[in-house]
C-alpha cells in the first residue's frame, strides 16, 4: 500500500541564486553523485543558497505579495547590500545532505533574518525562524544519499579544492510549478 502524503504541498522558498560557474561546476558534482550513488533528490531544483526554506502560501495570497514585501520592506526600508561572499569546498549534514560550505557571516545572517521578516509579514503563521546558527551552503545531494556514502563523496567531492568568492547580488522567490521548483522573482540588491 502506497503511503499517503498528508502534508500540504509546499508552494514557495526564497533562497540565492550563485553565478553560472558556480552553478556549472555544483551541477557536475550532482551528476557524480547520480552516477555513483544513485543520488535524485533536489536536483530537479535550481542551485541556490536557502533564506527562507519551503512554506505553503496560503491561498489568500500569491506569489506577487512576496514580490511586494520584498521589494518594500528588504530592499527598501531595510537597505540591503550586497556582499563577497566565500565558499569553503565540502561538507556534510551527517549522512542526510552534502553541500558546498558557504562561509557563514553577519552579512548572511542579516540577510536571512531581513527577509524572513519579511515574508511573515505576509503570512505570519507561515514558518518560524531556525534557532540554531545560520549556516548557508549549496546542495549537492541530500535525502536519498546511501548510508555511509557521505565520507567517500567528501573524499573525492574535497580534491576539486573548491574555493570560490562570489558576490551575493540577488534574492530569488522559487515557486513549485508542475512538481518543479521554478524562479518566479529575482531581486538585485
Amino acid at each position: 500500500m502506497k503511503k499517503r502524503n498528508t502534508f500540504p504541498q509546499q508552494t514557495h522558498f526564497l533562497g540565492v541564486i550563485v553565478p553560472d560557474d558556480i552553478t556549472s561546476t555544483l551541477e557536475d558534482c550532482r551528476r557524480f553523485m547520480n552516477r555513483k550513488y544513485g543520488c535524485k533528490s533536489g536536483h530537479s531544483t535550481p542551485i541556490h543558497i536557502t533564506l527562507v526554506p519551503p512554506f505553503r502560501l496560503p491561498e489568500e495570497f500569491c506569489t506577487k505579495d512576496l514580490s511586494s514585501v520584498i521589494q518594500q520592506y528588504v530592499l527598501s526600508d531595510y537597505n540591503i547590500s550586497s556582499f563577497v561572499a566565500h565558499i569553503d569546498n565540502f561538507d556534510a549534514f551527517a549522512d542526510r545532505t552534502i553541500f558546498a560550505k558557504v562561509s557563514p557571516s553577519a552579512h548572511w545572517t542579516n540577510l536571512r533574518d531581513k527577509v524572513l521578516a519579511a515574508v511573515l509579514m505576509v503570512a505570519p503563521t507561515l514558518t518560524k525562524k531556525d534557532m540554531r546558527p545560520f549556516q548557508p551552503h549549496l546542495t549537492v545531494a541530500n535525502r536519498d544519499i546511501p548510508a555511509g556514502a557521505s565520507i567517500e563523496a567528501l573524499q573525492v567531492l574535497n580534491e576539486l579544492n573548491f574555493f570560490e568568492d562570489f558576490q551575493v547580488d540577488n534574492i530569488t522567490i522559487f515557486e513549485r510549478i508542475n512538481e518543479k521548483w521554478k524562479t518566479a522573482s529575482i531581486f538585485s540588491i
